[in-house]
């Protein structure tokens, strides 16, 4: 029972946390797509083109450490057989 109850903890406080952060990356993303006004800024497409780098190796990134997390066993077993 108490390990049940440990779990619902730690998943209450995963929701919450992920909800507020995800929330806020998403807001900080519509923000840098309001600087695609080129009436108020002025950009090349290579400041685009980094921009989207970094976003997408950051978020590459964040996923294997998800996909890395949820693998079973733990490390693949190595053999020089």
């Amino acid at each position: 029972m108490e390990i049940d109850m440990v779990r619902e903890e730690d998943r209450a406080k995963f929701v919450k946390l992920a909800s507020a952060r995800v929330n806020k990356a998403l807001k900080d993303i519509q923000l840098i797509g309001n600087l695609a006004n080129r009436s108020n800024y002025d950009y090349t497409d290579e400041d685009v083109a980094k921009i989207f780098k970094a976003l997408n190796e950051e978020m590459s990134a964040c996923k294997k450490r998800f996909e890395l997390s949820s693998k079973k066993g733990g490390a693949t077993k190595f053999t020089l057989e």
